[in-house]
């Protein structure tokens, strides 16, 4: 059974290329090619009119949350997702509680023409599944959400012990019109500088000591970089919001 509920320690990291290439060389030695090795992610990002929830994760509140639509270039599956993040002493702890639906699903979720609670119970697994559903429907009924930015980018990913998961993220792109999970013409790229890889370490405890010298010697430091939030502010420049 595919796993619907996830909480673990995340921590980002802004590197470049080249620092890529060292870290690979290492995480090779000690992890492994996850399902996904290599994959193009698309993220529909859901909010109201005023971003109130795009605008509260960028104040960096003790306890945010947000709601996204994730699908994977290829395959005919749209996860919901409620992703909730409660500040630590040292990182964040991430909670994500997600749904899987088709497409078409969701063309007909955005078009208000069913809810997620009555999707979900035409294929439930279980009971937990239909209260996810039921909070994804509470969200968007509660803070009038609906689909306002895509984010998408191309995304290498390992796994290791004890649930650890590494993940780099480039060729970061998005758009604020085009709201489809498709690369559109007016899409626009993010980096514009060197350090133009994302890399994400995820685990459930501390990270291994082999990780922390490698990255001690490299000078990579942890960074907070939410990629919705940061897309979020360069739309209002662009726009001169």
């Amino acid at each position: 059974m595919e796993t619907k509920v996830f909480d673990r320690v995340e921590k980002k990291y802004l590197i470049t290329s080249a620092q890529k290439k060292k870290l690979l060389k290492t995480i090779k030695k000690y992890m492994q090619p996850d399902g996904y090795h290599k994959s193009e992610v698309y993220n529909i990002y859901f909010d109201n009119d005023n971003y109130d929830l795009i605008i509260q994760s960028i104040d960096h509140p003790e306890f945010k949350e947000k709601l996204r639509a994730r699908s994977y270039g290829g395959y005919d599956r749209v996860f919901l997702e409620i992703k909730t993040k409660i500040k630590g002493i040292d990182a964040n702890v991430g909670y994500k509680r997600r749904v899987m639906i088709t497409h078409k699903d969701f063309a007909e979720l955005v078009d208000g023409k069913t809810t997620l609670a009555e999707l979900s119970a035409r294929s439930i697994e279980n009971n937990n599944d239909l209260q996810i559903a039921k909070e994804v429907d509470y969200l968007i009924s509660h803070f009038n959400l609906k689909p306002k930015i895509l984010v998408y980018y191309d995304r290498e990913s390992y796994k290791g012990e004890d649930n650890l998961r590494i993940t780099f993220d480039e060729n970061l792109k998005y758009s604020h019109q085009n709201l489809s999970f498709t690369k559109g013409k007016r899409d626009k790229i993010y980096f514009k500088d060197k350090r133009n890889v994302i890399m994400e370490v995820k685990a459930h405890g501390i990270i291994p000591l082999w990780l922390a010298e490698i990255m001690s010697a490299e000078k990579i430091y942890p960074q907070q970089f939410s990629k919705i939030g940061k897309v979020y502010e360069k739309i209002r420049k662009e726009n001169n919001v």
